[in-house]
């Protein structure tokens, strides 16, 4: 059983998750044994289940020694650090909503770690079990400060100086410290009694009082708690970014006119339909038009795109038509996100994540241009990113005649003719030793070219 045990489950004393024959699994150990027979017995698991707050699991096998439950498979587990603004404000939200009502059915959650949450069928879902302990009376919410440092310290980063700060905790797997977090922040914001109360005079409390913390008064009522947990919960509700991204509703300034985008959308379905497609990731997707045009046939699709504007809208759409199998998340090709933590084995990388899942396409339209010439990355080695997405490529080659290119070409100023290597015959050289070419069709009123591939 260890053998098949993640290696991201380690931390907590009360169990540990394992994968046995495709189906996650986690075993409580018998420390929490108690809680757990409070949780289920007492109807608050079915609760959050039935307010789809939390993973749904039901029990396998229990003896002296542990118990075994099985957990809902989620395809993809995201992180914070690949979340739009909105995604991670509602993924702050949930843990508020649990928190509050756990205090109201006599629990606590002990971590409100953003790790805890991961997006599937459209919305956020709290992951962890055994997250959940029995409320004290009079006991101060023992994660309180762990909420500050991984959802509130980072969407005020983000709303002050932009959203790259919700990357921030892919190199502070812990969160970011109160410390930390009060430095950064500009002078304006001593002036939001939510900012000062909550992280300025936290983090002077918590230095103050961080190797004696005996002589701190933590006694604080349920009735406290939950007033709490509301000014917080409305303060990030009405929080917002106010910023400009390059890509940006990019399709009202795309270089090819009504027909040759209809022509695109039209392929695109073909091509789905001819691989006999399930799954998909769209890389460079923007705000997921094209994968949209799948979703009748899919039953998973991920659409990654570098800009967090471009995934946010995204996201609103997949809330406004209730879409349960796009995932929209925030990736820039050119730096996917790593292996993070003890071993490199807490927090997987994006690409090793892809990789597990064995889709069955992947899109890369109108991203290839950006790479090459953008990026200064060779074909030979995009072609071997993109051999790792997906067993069948739909890829996008925008000529040397197209617009976008000539622009990217005139920005290189002396070093253009570096780049004379961007070319169909190059192109289709490096691309040969990963796949081969099914078709190859031109798009109409364009200078672009769609090659759809399949790897060897």
């Amino acid at each position: 059983m260890d053998s098949n045990r993640n290696t991201s489950s380690f931390r907590d004393p009360s169990g540990y998750v394992f994968l046995e024959d495709n189906k996650i699994k986690r075993v409580i150990n018998p420390v929490y044994f108690k809680q757990y027979s409070a949780l289920m017995s007492g109807g608050f698991f079915q609760k959050l289940f039935d307010k789809k707050y939390l993973v749904q699991h039901h029990e396998i096998s229990k003896s002296d020694s542990e118990i075994i439950v099985e957990a809902s498979k989620i395809p993809f587990v995201n992180y914070p650090y690949e979340w739009s603004f909105l995604q991670y404000k509602h993924a702050a939200l949930l843990t508020l909503k649990i928190q509050k009502l756990s205090l109201e059915n006599n629990f606590t959650l002990k971590d409100a770690s953003a790790f805890n949450i991961t997006f599937h069928e459209g919305k956020p879902v709290f992951i962890d079990t055994l997250s959940f302990d029995f409320y004290k009376e009079n006991n101060p919410w023992r994660a309180y400060k762990q909420f500050i440092m991984h959802f509130l310290g980072p969407l005020v980063l983000a709303k002050y100086f932009g959203q790259e700060h919700l990357k921030m905790l892919s190199q502070n797997l812990e969160g970011l410290s109160l410390q930390k977090l009060s430095q950064l922040l500009p002078l304006k914001s001593y002036f939001s009694p939510m900012l000062l109360t909550n992280i300025h005079l936290l983090a002077k409390y918590d230095k103050k009082y961080e190797s004696d913390k005996k002589t701190v008064n933590n006694n604080l009522s349920k009735a406290s708690q939950i007033k709490l947990i509301d000014g917080l919960y409305n303060y990030i509700l009405n929080l917002s970014v106010n910023e400009k991204t390059e890509w940006d509703h990019y399709y009202n300034q795309i270089n090819y006119n009504d027909v040759a985008y209809q022509f695109k959308k039209e392929f695109v379905k073909d091509w789905f339909l001819s691989i006999k497609g399930k799954s998909l990731i769209d890389i460079g997707g923007n705000d997921g038009t094209f994968s949209r045009e799948l979703k009748n046939e899919a039953d998973f699709l991920i659409v990654a795109d570098v800009d967090p504007n471009a995934v946010q809208q995204n996201y609103r759409k997949v809330l406004k038509n209730k879409e349960k199998n796009i995932l929209p998340l925030v990736a820039d090709v050119l730096n996917p996100t790593a292996n993070y933590g003890f071993n490199n084995e807490e927090r997987f990388s994006f690409i090793d994540r892809v990789k597990e899942l064995n889709l069955d396409g992947c899109l890369a339209l109108a991203v290839i241009h950006h790479i090459t010439l953008s990026g200064n990355i060779p074909f030979s080695l995009s072609a071997q990113f993109f051999s790792k997405m997906a067993s069948n490529l739909l890829i996008e080659f925008p000529t040397r005649a197209d617009s976008w290119v000539q622009f990217l070409l005139d920005s290189k100023r002396e070093f253009k003719n570096h780049f004379d290597f961007y070319n169909e015959e190059n192109f289709e050289k490096e691309f040969a030793v990963y796949f081969e070419i099914v078709k190859k069709e031109r798009i109409t009123s364009s200078e672009r070219i769609l090659y759809s591939l399949k790897r060897r």
